[in-house]
Parts: C-alpha cells; sequence; structure tokens
C-alpha cells in the first residue's frame, strides 16, 4: 500500500492524503475538462474505505483528477480523535479543497462527509462543482446523538463531559464529547436557507440503521437546488459498500460531472 503525503497546516496538524492527478483532458468531449472528485469520509472513518478507494480506482481508469484524505483524528492525520468536532473537520476539508485541489470539484460526501460537503458547498459554492451524498448525514449530532441521549449517557456528559457509544464497526468504542455537541449546534445546515447552484445527487439504503431514510428526504426538501435528487436503494444498509451501491456512487459522479460541464 502507497504511503500517504501530508498537508502541513497551522505549523501542526498534518493532514493525510492522497491524490491522483489528471491524465490527458480527462474531457467528456474535446476541449472539455471534466472537474475533480473529492471524497469526503465519515465519522470516525479513514480514507482506506470501500468507496474512497472504489473512486479511486475509477478516476485513474478515468483520467481524471481524485483527492481523498484524513481529517485530523482520524486515519493516518494528526491529532487525537476525541479532541475533534465538526467544525475542525470541515476546516480540513476546506484546507485540502483550498490547497489540494484546482478548478471545481464534485464532492462526494459519505454519512458525517455528506455535511462536511454541505459545509463545504455553504462557504466556497465557487469551487463545487456538484455534489454527491452517499447516506448523508447532516446535523446528526443534534439530531440524533443529543436528542437521543440516554438519562445515563447526559449524566455522564455533565459529569465528565463526554460518554461512549458502542462502535459497530470497531472493537473501541466511540468517544461523544461535549464540545463535539456543542460546535456541531453552530454548523448546522437543515435549519436555515441551503441553496446549492449546482447538481446533487443523493444515495441512501432503505435498511440504514445508523441514519434513517428520513433524514435523506429531509435534505432534499430542505436544499435550494434547481437539479437534485434522491435515489432509495432497497436493502442496502449505511455503509453502502456493495457492488450494486459502489455502481450507482460511480453513475451519479458521472452524471454530476456531465451536467455540471453543461
Amino acid at each position: 500500500m502507497t504511503a500517504p503525503d501530508y498537508l502541513l497546516c497551522d505549523g501542526a496538524r498534518r493532514i493525510a492524503y492522497h491524490r491522483t492527478l489528471p491524465r490527458g483532458e480527462g474531457a467528456s468531449k474535446p476541449g472539455v475538462m471534466l472537474p475533480g472528485v473529492m471524497f469526503l469520509g465519515g465519522f470516525a472513518s479513514d480514507m482506506t474505505g470501500t468507496k474512497a478507494t472504489h473512486l479511486e480506482a475509477w478516476a485513474r481508469a478515468a483520467g481524471r483528477a481524485f483527492l481523498r484524505f484524513d481529517y485530523t483524528g482520524h486515519g493516518a492525520s494528526s491529532g487525537r480523535f476525541e479532541d475533534g468536532c465538526i467544525g475542525d473537520w470541515a476546516r480540513d476539508a476546506g484546507e485540502a479543497l483550498m490547497r489540494l485541489t484546482a478548478g471545481p470539484q464534485v464532492l462526494v460526501g459519505s454519512s458525517m462527509g455528506g455535511w462536511i460537503a454541505l459545509l463545504l458547498a455553504r462557504a466556497q459554492p465557487e469551487r463545487v462543482a456538484g455534489l454527491v451524498g452517499v447516506a448523508a448525514a447532516p446535523d446528526f449530532t443534534e439530531d440524533a446523538m443529543a436528542a437521543e441521549m440516554t438519562p445515563e449517557q447526559a449524566a455522564a456528559m455533565a459529569r465528565d463531559g463526554r460518554f461512549e457509544i458502542p462502535n459497530p464497526y470497531g472493537d473501541a468504542p466511540t468517544v461523544i464529547t461535549r464540545r463535539l455537541i456543542e460546535d456541531g449546534r453552530e454548523q448546522l445546515v437543515l435549519r436555515s436557507p441551503l441553496r446549492l447552484p449546482f447538481p446533487v445527487r443523493l444515495l441512501h439504503g432503505t435498511a440504514d440503521a445508523d441514519v434513517p431514510v428520513s433524514v435523506g428526504l429531509r435534505l432534499l426538501e430542505h436544499i435550494d437546488c434547481a437539479d437534485a435528487r434522491l435515489t432509495l436503494v432497497k436493502g442496502a444498509d449505511h455503509r453502502m459498500s456493495g457492488a450494486r451501491e459502489l455502481a450507482l456512487m460511480t453513475q451519479a459522479v458521472e452524471e454530476v460531472s456531465q451536467n455540471a460541464s453543461g
């Protein structure tokens, strides 16, 4: 496995990344350069997952620019996961977008990455050619973690400023901090108008036990976008990493890219 490169931020943070440069024109038709693709991973996930590496292989075959990276506290990047929050990870993504990509990008956000993608699109719409959300989970710290906190978890939060929840994808529990919840309230995207002036495709599995289909429906209804679609994938779970789901994700990226290029 190839070692990642690192982006140094603020003299301290080291963001690990893998970047694929475009080959030739990377174009759908002569003289038209298709946008790059930037993958934004999920909560406590990393850039070595199936969706990120699948898109990287597709981008290489297509001659497209592609970027995958780890937020601070994730994967090969510096920092501790439990010290981070949505604002920190959105800042990481903004640095990566600004310093590691050129021109408009198609943002592909998985789970929490869908929220981060929306924050990027709101902050830098001129750098976004399109957005693909895969089981996107905007505002989950408020609408799921805070809203569904048990009395025991609330007591631990009041006492320790943190509590732990089981991690279905690993042995160690996931730490939820007061900072994560409080910062999340400053990053919400479903409470005020959200204009997305580019194509948007949302994919969501009907068997998603972590982010209900209702979240995808709410997001579709909320955004101000002239070209937005939600595809429900029967039987797919939150990972959305089976062959069928990967094919749908790639198709969505291609469709958004073509539409963005006129």
